[in-house]
């Protein structure tokens, strides 16, 4: 073999090479109220991991869960609730052993900044002047899953049926709060917080449950090693500090 030969071998052996360290991705399945936060960890975490390429996908706790059911590739799954979690596991996407509380957070009630309606508790829904207010769908979206605890609490769920407008995700309450399409909103306080120019919170929704988030990488990673230090990450101090950020309690 010639020395050019050998050479073109070479270079094309470190080019296969480059090439498959730049493509090594790892795929993230986070709850829709982690976008920001979860957004400024995989970068921090690239930058430390250059060789890795975090890719994000968020939407509401249950619709991640049947994607991943359905043979959705994901390496780390991060809920909203622990329920659905607790079907994750039962479904043996992933290991009971494997998944670890990393925040809270709380729920709140927020309306329009320009609302007129001084709304101070849940019962001041059942108001005849407050027409609309967004509910996630509790079958998929943790965020309405509390939201109809707390109003089962408090006797007011049945009378709220012709009120509720269903959201897919907490994001899409907050949007629509936000535009004013409707008059109240249930969302996370940490999402509350992203838009204090367009809603307010008119106060903390009492709940029995407290609204702690797992995380866990997936039985069918094809990346397990890369997803457990991902993880590790969200739990470093770094990762928790970028959280607390955005306003996310201590696990």
């Amino acid at each position: 073999m010639s020395i050019v030969s050998r050479k073109l071998l070479v270079s094309l052996g470190f080019m296969a090479l480059s090439c498959s360290v730049a493509a090594a991705e790892l795929t993230v399945s986070a709850a829709a109220s982690l976008t920001n936060a979860f957004k400024d960890i995989a970068q921090q975490y690239e930058a430390k991991h250059p060789q890795t390429k975090v890719l994000l996908n968020f939407g509401a706790s249950g619709a991640l869960l049947q994607q991943m059911a359905k043979g959705a590739p994901v390496d780390v799954f991060a809920s909203a609730d622990q329920e659905t979690m607790d079907r994750a596991v039962k479904e043996k996407l992933v290991a009971a052993a494997d998944r670890r509380d990393f925040v809270r957070n709380a729920l709140v009630l927020i309306v329009p900044t320009d609302s007129k309606y001084a709304i101070t508790r849940l019962e001041d829904l059942n108001r005849p002047e407050v027409q609309k207010v967004a509910i996630g769908v509790p079958a998929s979206v943790p965020v309405g899953r509390y939201a109809q605890q707390a109003l089962e609490a408090a006797n007011l769920w049945t009378a709220m049926q012709p009120k509720t407008v269903n959201t897919q995700n907490v994001r899409q309450s907050l949007d629509y709060v936000a535009r004013g399409e409707v008059d109240a909103g249930f969302v996370y306080n940490t999402d509350a917080a992203l838009m204090k120019d367009k809603v307010k919170v008119a106060f903390t929704v009492p709940l029995k449950a407290v609204i702690s988030y797992p995380i866990a990488r997936t039985a069918s990673s094809a990346n397990a090693q890369e997803a457990a230090r991902f993880i590790d990450y969200v739990m470093s101090a770094d990762g928790q500090a970028v959280l607390a950020r955005y306003g996310f309690l201590k696990p």
